[in-house]
C-alpha cells in the first residue's frame, strides 16, 4: 500500500506544505474594494467572540475579512478551507497551525488534532480550546469558507474549540450560509453576526468603487444600478468594470444569479478566445499553478496566460507570497464551470477532473485527487486510490474522510473492488459501525477468489480477505489462526499490511493457546512495523509481550513491552483510536505494579475511553483490553468497575462464543472476583455514555444530540441522567467538568 501522500515530489518541492501555507496566509485586498471600516469596527467592539460574516457569494466577506486583519492591532491568525477540510481531524489540525502564529502551546497540540469516533471531540476539541484559552496576547483568528466544513461533525468540533477563546479576543467565521452552529451560539449570547444586508453598497459607497475602478458614470444611472443589483458588491464592480470598457448596463435586472452570469459573460467576452478557453479550463482546478495549467488544461503558455488575467484583476488571487499559486474567486469560478459545461459538453468537464486528478497523484496529493475522480465520476479509480491511501489517512486520523469516500463511491462500485471492500470492513470495525462491518465482511465471504488479484500493491483479495476475517475472529479460534497466516503468506515483505497480518498470527496463536509461537509472532510484527511506518501492529503487540512476559515472571521484561507500548501510543498521537486501549490498560497495571497511582489514572483513564468503538466486530482485541481493564480496576479496590467490564466482555461473547483461551482466563477472574466479599467502587461510563459525554460541552439540544448518536430523545435524557448519577453532578457544565478532572474529556 502506498503512503505517497505528502506532496514532495522529485524536485523537492512539497506542494503539500505550499498549499498549507496558501490556507494560512491572509489574502491581499482586491484592488478597487470598497472600505467596511464602519461594519468592522462595530464588530471588533462586540464583546461576542464569536463574529459570524453570513452572506452569499459575492457579497465581500473575504474582502471583509482581509481588510479587516491589516486594521487590526491584536494577533491575527488566517485559516481559508476547501472541500477537502470537511473532516473534524483535518478542521482541528487547520486551526492549530494557524494558531501556532500567536499561540505557544499551538505548535505541541498540532500533532494530537486527530482521532476516530468521538474521540475528535472528545480530545482534539478540547485540547485546541485550551490552546486558545492560554494565549498570552489578545488575537483575533479569522476562519474564511467555513461552508465547505458544515457538517455536523465539524462544526460540533468548531464550537468546543471556540469556547476557549478568551476575553478581548475573537474568531471571524465567514460563511455563504448561517449555520447551525452560530445559531446556537447567538441564542447562548457568545455569537454576533454580520449579515448581507451589512455588506450591501450604497449608492456612495458604489460610487467610491467606481472610482476606484475609473469607471465614469452619471448619478441617477449608478442609482438605477444600485437598485437592480440591490448593492450587491459583486455585480457592482462588474457593472464598474463594463463601464470603464464603454460597455451598456441597460440589460441589467434579475436576481444575483443571473446577474452575475450577465455580468461575468460581458466582462470576457472582450477577451480573446484563447484566453476565455484558458480561463473556462482551468476552473476545474480549485488552486492551480502554471505547471497544474499545462499539464490539466493543456496550454503550453500558461505563465503568459495567468500573467494577462492578472493584469486585467480578473478575479484572480494569489494564494503565495510569490505568485505560484493562484485560485479564482468563487463565485467567477462557479460562472467559469457553467461556461464550460455549455461550451464543450460535461464530458469535457470529467475529462479535465480526470486530468487534474492524474496530475494531483503525480504530485503525491493523492486526497485532492480523489476529489477530482469523484467530480470526474470516476468512480472505479476513485475506488483503488482510496484502497491504496486508505492505511495512511487512517494513521493521520482521517477515517471520516475515508467513509466520505465510500460514501460517494457508492456499495455497487465498491462490490467490484476487493480492496475497496475490504478497507469499508476495516472502516467499519475500527469506527465501532457494526452495522456496516457486518456488512462489508458478508460482501466479502461473496468475492470469489480465483481472479485474487488487487491494486498497484499486488495484495491478494484472499490473503486480504483472509485478515479480515481473522480479525473478527467469525468462525471461531482455529479458523482464525488459519486466516491470520493466509494473510502473511500472501503479503509482499514490504508491504505495511504484513505487520497486521502477523499481529494477527499472535493473537490467534493464543486464542488457541501456542504462546510461544506468538511471541515469535509479535516479535515480527513489532520489527515489521518499525520497518514500514505503520505503527498499529506495534502498539497492539508491545502490550502483548508485557503480558507474555508477567506470566514467565520476567518483570523487567514486562516493564520494558508496556512502556514501549504507551510510549508508541503517545509518539504516534494515537490516544482514542480503538487500538490503543490496551497498551494502556496494561500500561496502567504496570504503573500500579511500580506505585505510581498518578499515572496509573491518566492511562486507565486513556484506556477506558478507547474502548468506546472497540465492538465484537474486533472481539480479540476488545476482550483483551477489557479483561486488563478490569484487572487494573480490581487492584485499585474497584470491584464495581471491574464487574461492569466483566458484563461487557459477556456482550462480546454473546456474538463471538469460540474465543479460545480468552473464554478461559476471563472465567477465571470471574472467579476472583465473585470470590471477594469486597464490592466497593462505582460503575463506569458505559461507551454509549462515553459516546454521549463529549458532546455535553455543546449547545446541542437533547433532541440535536440523539440525531447526532442516531438514537432517540429518551435514550439521549436516560443516558444523561445516568451519566450526571456516576459523576455526581447536576449539570451539563458540572458534568464537563468533572469528566476532564477525571480525564474523560480533554487530555
Amino acid at each position: 500500500m502506498s503512503t505517497t501522500t505528502s506532496g514532495e515530489v522529485a524536485t523537492g518541492v512539497d506542494l503539500a506544505a505550499v498549499l498549507l501555507e496558501s490556507k494560512l496566509a491572509v489574502p491581499s485586498l482586491p484592488p478597487g474594494s470598497v472600505s467596511r471600516r464602519a461594519v468592522i469596527g462595530r464588530a471588533a467592539r462586540s464583546d461576542a467572540r464569536v463574529i459570524a460574516v453570513s452572506a452569499p457569494a459575492g457579497f465581500g466577506k473575504t474582502t471583509l475579512l482581509a481588510e479587516w486583519a491589516q486594521l487590526e492591532e491584536r494577533e491575527i491568525a488566517w485559516v481559508s478551507l476547501d472541500a477537502g477540510d470537511d473532516d473534524p481531524t483535518a478542521l482541528l489540525t487547520l486551526l492549530a497551525s494557524a494558531c501556532a502564529a500567536f499561540s505557544p502551546l499551538a505548535e505541541s497540540a498540532i500533532a494530537q488534532m486527530r482521532g476516530v469516533g468521538v474521540a475528535p471531540l472528545a480530545r482534539a476539541a478540547p485540547l485546541l480550546s485550551a490552546v486558545l484559552a492560554a494565549s498570552p496576547e489578545p488575537f483575533v483568528l479569522f476562519v474564511d469558507d467555513l461552508h465547505f466544513a458544515d457538517s455536523p461533525g465539524c462544526q460540533d468540533v468548531l464550537e468546543v474549540a471556540v469556547a476557549g477563546v478568551p476575553a478581548g479576543s475573537q474568531v471571524i467565521l465567514a460563511s455563504r450560509r448561517e449555520t447551525p452552529l452560530i445559531a446556537r451560539m447567538r441564542t447562548a449570547g457568545v455569537a454576533a453576526e454580520v449579515a448581507a444586508s451589512d455588506l450591501s453598497l450604497a449608492s456612495d459607497d458604489a460610487r467610491a468603487l467606481f472610482a476606484r475602478v475609473g469607471a465614469s458614470i452619471a448619478d441617477d444611472e449608478l442609482d438605477s444600478i444600485v437598485a437592480k443589483s440591490e448593492g450587491w458588491p459583486a455585480g457592482l464592480f462588474l457593472c464598474a468594470q463594463i463601464v470603464r470598457a464603454d460597455g451598456d448596463t441597460a440589460g441589467i435586472s434579475g436576481d444575483h444569479r443571473y446577474l452575475a452570469d450577465y455580468l461575468y459573460r460581458e466582462c470576457i467576452a472582450r477577451l480573446p478566445p484563447d484566453v476565455q478557453r484558458f480561463l473556462r479550463r482551468t476552473a476545474v482546478l480549485t488552486k492551480f499553478s502554471a505547471d497544474a495549467c499545462v499539464d490539466v488544461a493543456d496550454e503550453d503558455r500558461a505563465r503568459e496566460m495567468i500573467h494577462e488575467i492578472d493584469t486585467a484583476n480578473l478575479f484572480l488571487i494569489p494564494l503565495d507570497r510569490e505568485r505560484g499559486w493562484y485560485r479564482y474567486h468563487a463565485l467567477f469560478r462557479e460562472y467559469l464551470l457553467a461556461e464550460l459545461e455549455r461550451e464543450e459538453g460535461a464530458a469535457a468537464v470529467q475529462a479535465l477532473h480526470r486530468r487534474a486528478a492524474a496530475w494531483l497523484g503525480d504530485q503525491g496529493l493523492a486526497e485532492a485527487a480523489v476529489e477530482h475522480l469523484l467530480l470526474a465520476g470516476d468512480l472505479d479509480r476513485a475506488a483503488v486510490v482510496t484502497a491504496d491511501v486508505a492505511l495512511s489517512l487512517y494513521d493521520r486520523g482521517r477515517m471520516l474522510t475515508i467513509r466520505r469516500w465510500l460514501g460517494a463511491i457508492g456499495p455497487d462500485e465498491i462490490r467490484r473492488h476487493p480492496p475497496a471492500a475490504v478497507i469499508a470492513g476495516w472502516a467499519g470495525a475500527l469506527s465501532g459501525d457494526i452495522a456496516e462491518g457486518e456488512r462489508w465482511a458478508h460482501v466479502l465471504e461473496g468475492i470469489e477468489t480465483d481472479h485474487a488479484c488487487a491494486g498497484e500493491e499486488g495484495a491478494d483479495v484472499a490473503a486480504a480477505r483472509a485478515m479480515l476475517r481473522a480479525a473478527m475472529c467469525r468462525y471461531g479460534a482455529k479458523r482464525a489462526l488459519d486466516d491470520a497466516l493466509c494473510g502473511v503468506s500472501r503479503q509482499p515483505l514490504w508491504s505495511p499490511w504484513r505487520a497486521v497480518a502477523q499481529h494477527l498470527v499472535g493473537s490467534a496463536q493464543l486464542l488457541v493457546g501456542d504462546e510461544d509461537a506468538a511471541r515469535d509472532a509479535f516479535l515480527d510484527a513489532v520489527d515489521l512495523s518499525e520497518a514500514t511506518g505503520i505503527v498499529d501492529p506495534a502498539i497492539l503487540s508491545e502490550p502483548e509481550l508485557a503480558l507474555l512476559a508477567m506470566r514467565a515472571n520476567r518483570v523487567a521484561d514486562a516493564r520494558a513491552h508496556a512502556e514501549r507500548g504507551v510510549a508508541l501510543v503517545e509518539s504516534s498521537t494515537m490516544i482514542g483510536y480503538p487500538v490503543t486501549g490496551l497498551a494502556l490498560a496494561v500500561g496502567a497495571r504496570m504503573a500500579l505494579r511500580d506505585e505510581r497511582p498518578d499515572r496509573a489514572r491518566q492511562r486507565l483513564a486513556r484506556a477506558m475511553r478507547a474502548r468506546v468503538d472497540s465492538t465484537y466486530l474486533l472481539p480479540f482485541l476488545s476482550v483483551r483490553t477489557r479483561l486488563q481493564l478490569a484487572k487494573a480496576h480490581a487492584s485499585m479496590g474497584d470491584h464495581a468497575a471491574a464487574r461492569h467490564l466483566i458484563h461487557e466482555i459477556d456482550d462480546v461473547f454473546a456474538k463471538r462464543p469460540d474465543l479460545g483461551t480468552l473464554v478461559e482466563q476471563v472465567e477465571a477472574f470471574r472467579r476472583s472476583l465473585d470470590g471477594d466479599a469486597f464490592a466497593g467502587g462505582a460503575t463506569p461510563l458505559t461507551p454509549a455514555e462515553l459516546r454521549l459525554l463529549p458532546y455535553l460541552q455543546t449547545y446541542l439540544t437533547i433532541g440535536e444530540i440523539g440525531e447526532r448518536l442516531f438514537v432517540s430523545r429518551n435514550t439521549v435524557s436516560s443516558e444523561v441522567s445516568s451519566i450526571y448519577r456516576k459523576l455526581g453532578v447536576t449539570s451539563r457544565g458540572g458534568a464537563v467538568d468533572r469528566a476532564t478532572e477525571l480525564g474523560m474529556l480533554g487530555d
